[in-house]
């Protein structure tokens, strides 16, 4: 037999008391996504050239520098802008990509010319997996960003391997994927951001679900689920 406690008369005055006292204020800022989306696309065309033996091995510290200037900057900012929005998963996604830039530049500034690093390629291993888990709950809502993340986890995969092997077959599968990247990277992040500049989809990102709600769904339906989010539940 199962027992259902029911609520006093007066805790269901103390409730109403209560919720008529909260106030739960949004503050709407710009979409992070496409700043981030440029930045992956800095990121993985300039590592591609160099990959693919575009710019000499000697321009590597150069590199470095674009990958903590521009990739670790710009990703960092919309992770930190896109966790403020409510979306965690676009949030982890861009935080765990600059924290990858942010190491291997870091690595490849201290590094002799065409060295590699079997600590790189470990890390690059863990990223790709973490982006490949984040690329399926990120296509549940938005089928293109998740294609993006998709292909930068089978990119830092891929370099994953040349670090541990040092082959060069890999190396150039990575330079491949990385102008692959560069393409959907450029596509997402223009799409985004027309999105935000004429509040209407021109270019489609694939949205569904809470996706699709999240341009189209009215205002009820975007914060209903506002009390259970974290920031206002107690415990996470």
């Amino acid at each position: 037999m199962v027992h259902t406690r029911v609520e006093t008369p007066a805790e269901v005055g103390a409730s109403e008391v209560v919720l008529d006292r909260i106030a739960i204020s949004l503050r709407p800022i710009g979409a992070p996504m496409s700043i981030g989306l440029y930045a992956l696309a800095a990121a993985t065309f300039v590592l591609a050239g160099l990959q693919l033996s575009w710019v000499p091995s000697t321009e590597g510290k150069n590199v470095a520098l674009v990958l903590l200037g521009f990739a670790f900057t710009g990703q960092l900012l919309a992770s930190v802008l896109a966790f403020l929005s409510r979306d965690g998963t676009v949030g982890t996604a861009m935080g765990v990509l600059s924290l990858t830039w942010l190491v291997t530049g870091l690595i490849l500034f201290r590094s002799p010319p065409g060295a590699t690093s079997d600590t790189l390629g470990l890390l690059l291993l863990l990223s790709g997996t973490a982006m490949t888990l984040l690329a399926a709950t990120a296509a549940m809502s938005k089928l293109i960003p998740g294609v993006v993340f998709l292909v930068a986890a089978i990119r830092f995969l891929v370099a994953g391997g040349y670090e541990l092997t040092g082959s060069q077959g890999w190396e150039r599968t990575s330079g491949v994927l990385g102008l692959l990247l560069l393409g959907l990277a450029l596509y997402a992040g223009f799409a985004a951001g027309l999105e935000d500049a004429t509040g209407k989809t021109v270019l489609p990102l694939g949205r569904r679900g809470k996706g699709k709600v999240a341009m189209h769904g009215n205002l009820v339906e975007q914060v209903n689920e506002i009390p259970n989010q974290p920031g206002v539940r107690t415990k996470l």
